[in-house]
């Protein structure tokens, strides 16, 4: 008999975890004796004549190059999508039957499960999840039917029809890359801290998660003396008085912004550009930026004369992001681990003979986390839509400007246990190891080169 041969991508924004995901989706093809052909950069690679793939496991045996301990993916990644109605689409149909693939394996977030749509109707697919901005799931299982079309236009709105959730409730609890973005996140708020308090300033770090507040919420592990999330408007005058009273007391403040942190009437706070995503996602940019502006108009008197004394009130603010950097590096232990164990679901779901699934990751009280599916279309709104999920109202205390005690109990089953032994060991015995100083950088996209194969 022939082997089973499957396709694996990896589309959308890069995250820490996808070379894990990857590694996993190989290791449990190696077992099920089935061939892992790997597509370079995303949708992209199926819409021109070419298609470049690697074999990920020639002889069943995983390529060394796949390393699930670091960031990245070795497949490279683009934000190309093929629309179902696009003249590009024939071609995508053309490529995937001379590929002679038994399934497809798409790794990403709600954008990419978007774009999976259209191929799901030509061949086989499954979704593994990967996003920094943990917004693929939903916070209970029949949300997508609470979305509500605005004056009969195209945009809608999320009204949930549940006031209280619990744990159990959650779909896809946590998303690879997630974990490591908080990581990340709360090392840098935490040396962020100690400026802001040496000189008396009002520090405001602005950390990534779109429409979504989960990094801003995890943030909360730095101790932020406030969190300002995108899914609640950001009330000024509240704001001011929490930061003056702040001030008072401890000469400094240290404030987290999501990026999608918006105004009462709807409007960001930052720029915002449409994106190439298929799932209608927005590009936000410099929100920390306005907060400062709107902060200093605000409070140019004399509590930072008073106490920085012989320099300008303007210069008692300064604003960060953290940018990019969340979504680079090393994954720590539960990105690693569990982004392996949905990989190897997803090859599981193909194995089956599934399609337009997506392997998820569960967690009960009883029994911790644990891998199960979903079909995407149990995602969708009554328009057929998918959204990304957003922080559900229990987890955030918008009196307090902080995650509420919901909130905290969302995030401690993540985080208790997600940094290794090894997460840390790793800074002293590879990052400053003296062969940094002599060689240079030595890049896997190199010897990944050396292995492509076009059609």
């Amino acid at each position: 008999m022939k082997r089973k041969r499957i396709g694996v991508l990896t589309a959308g924004g890069d995250t820490p975890a996808l070379n894990a995901t990857i590694y996993g989706i190989v290791e449990e093809a190696n077992r099920r004796d089935t061939e892992v052909l790997g597509l370079i950069r995303g949708y992209a690679s199926l819409m021109g004549e070419q298609v470049p793939t690697i074999l990920l496991n020639p002889l069943l045996s995983t390529i060394p190059e796949l390393d699930p301990c670091v960031g990245g993916t070795i497949l490279g990644s683009s934000r190309t999508y093929v629309a179902p109605d696009s003249p590009e689409m024939g071609r995508v149909t053309e490529n995937l039957k001379r590929l002679e693939l038994d399934g497809l394996i798409c790794v990403g977030g709600d954008g990419t499960i978007n774009g999976m749509q259209p191929l799901a109707d030509v061949t086989p697919c499954v979704l593994a999840p990967k996003t920094i901005d943990n917004d693929l799931g939903l916070n209970y299982a029949d949300e997508p039917n609470d979305w509500r079309r605005l004056n009969g236009e195209e945009t809608a709105e999320l009204q949930p029809s549940r006031r209280s959730i619990r744990l159990e409730d959650i779909v896809n609890y946590a998303t690879p890359g997630f974990a490591t973005a908080v990581f990340v996140v709360a090392h840098s708020i935490d040396r962020i801290r100690t400026t802001a308090e040496s000189h008396r300033r009002v520090a405001i770090v602005e950390v990534m998660g779109r429409k979504s507040g989960y990094i801003a919420l995890g943030s909360a592990y730095a101790q932020p003396d406030i969190i300002l999330v995108p899914e609640v408007p950001l009330n000024l005058d509240q704001l001011e008085q929490e930061v003056r009273r702040l001030y008072e007391i401890q000469h400094h403040a240290v404030i987290v912004v999501g990026e999608g942190v918006r105004l009462p009437d709807g409007t960001d706070l930052g720029a915002a550009e449409k994106s190439f995503d298929p799932a209608g996602n927005i590009r936000f940019d410099g929100a920390g930026d306005a907060l400062a502006t709107m902060l200093q108009d605000r409070m140019q008197d004399g509590i930072f004369e008073r106490i920085r004394f012989g320099e300008p009130a303007k210069s008692s603010f300064f604003t960060r992001k953290i940018g990019h950097t969340q979504r680079g590096g090393r994954p720590v232990q539960f990105d690693r681990y569990y982004g392996s164990q949905l990989g190897g679901k997803a090859v599981e779901l193909v194995a089956a003979g599934d399609s337009n699934q997506v392997a998820m990751l569960q967690y009960s009280s009883k029994n911790g986390f644990e891998t199960s599916s979903l079909s995407a279309n149990r995602l969708r709104d009554p328009w057929g839509n998918i959204h990304a999920r957003t922080l559900h109202p229990t987890m955030y205390d918008s009196e307090r400007m902080h995650l509420s005690d919901f909130g905290r109990a969302y995030l401690q089953p993540i985080f208790t246990n997600a940094i290794g032994w090894d997460d840390v060991e790793f800074t002293r015995a590879e990052t400053f190891s003296p062969g940094n100083l002599t060689n240079r950088f030595q890049s896997v996209n190199v010897d990944v080169a050396k292995r492509i194969r076009q059609l």
